[in-house]
């Protein structure tokens, strides 16, 4: 039976740890700052790239690998006979996944590509574990529904006081047009069956904290049911930091990572948001 090898791409949250114990390949994003190409990961880290991102003239522009950078990997890891599985950031932010199907497409190896509908540690929860059923022997016919079992009880909320950002990122599609004018309003979107919800809006920064303080409430209350949690920001650990601690009071066994987020979230988020981000077993 042939191997399976996982990959991933860098809008993922994930630890170098979990990367190295779980033999996860993560293909970086290209980043432009004012002008200066980046890599993301490679030629900068996350905390660099949000301060240059705050003295920026202009909104960063974050795009998919290149082929050639998906192709490399895929020979590579397909030279021993192993099968490959993408499991990559939802279409709705990045061209990322047409790229490695792309890619796929390219080379003389069986590449399975999975649109996850999410990003960041919510990406994480079904490349970590398919990663670990591969090492543990599992083939592509029980990787691929155990992953959409994952991806079908994940939830992730975002709080985004700054809208200049995701406003002209683009990614708010035609609800933008009704913020547009409203630029000093807080929200707090859903990220869901790959599409971006708003769940709430309001001014000033309470509006964040009171919802996510609805969503631990809720974490609390189905503690049991839950598998793992993640809480991601861009620039300010302090309400992160608190609603973790909230957690980690009521329910002290369900694992937490709290870390800034990638680069392409940062972008899209802009200054002062975080993501509460969790799924069921």
């Amino acid at each position: 039976m042939s191997k399976v090898k996982v990959v991933t791409d860098s809008s993922v949250q994930i630890t170098d740890e979990e990367i190295k114990k779980y033999e996860i390949t993560v293909v970086p994003l290209s980043i432009d700052i004012d002008g200066e190409q980046f890599i993301d990961g490679v030629t900068i880290n996350r905390e660099e790239f949000v301060q240059k991102m705050l003295a920026a003239q202009n909104v960063p522009k974050t795009s998919q690998p290149p082929l050639g950078r998906f192709i490399d990997k895929f020979q590579e890891l397909s030279a021993d006979g192993s099968k490959i599985l993408v499991i990559a950031m939802t279409k709705s932010l990045s061209g990322t996944i047409d790229a490695a199907r792309q890619a796929g497409e390219m080379v003389d190896a069986d590449v399975t590509v999975v649109d996850s509908e999410y990003t960041d540690r919510a990406l994480a929860f079904q490349v970590i574990n398919a990663a670990k059923m591969a090492q543990e022997g599992a083939d592509l016919e029980e990787i691929l529904p155990a992953i959409e079992k994952i991806k079908q009880q994940t939830h992730l909320y975002m709080g985004i006081p700054t809208l200049e950002n995701i406003l002209k990122g683009g990614r708010l599609g035609k609800l933008a047009a009704s913020l547009s004018t409203f630029l000093k309003i807080n929200i707090v979107i859903q990220l869901k069956d790959a599409k971006i919800n708003i769940l709430k809006k309001g001014r000033g920064i309470k509006t964040i904290e009171n919802y996510m303080e609805s969503v631990v409430q809720k974490i609390e209350e189905n503690g049991s049911k839950i598998a793992e949690i993640g809480i991601s920001y861009v620039d300010d650990i302090t309400l992160s930091r608190k609603l973790e601690q909230q957690i980690h009071e009521k329910l002290p066994e369900i694992p937490i990572l709290t870390q800034i987020t990638s680069p392409t979230i940062a972008t899209h988020a802009g200054k002062g948001a975080l993501a509460v981000i969790y799924y069921y077993r």
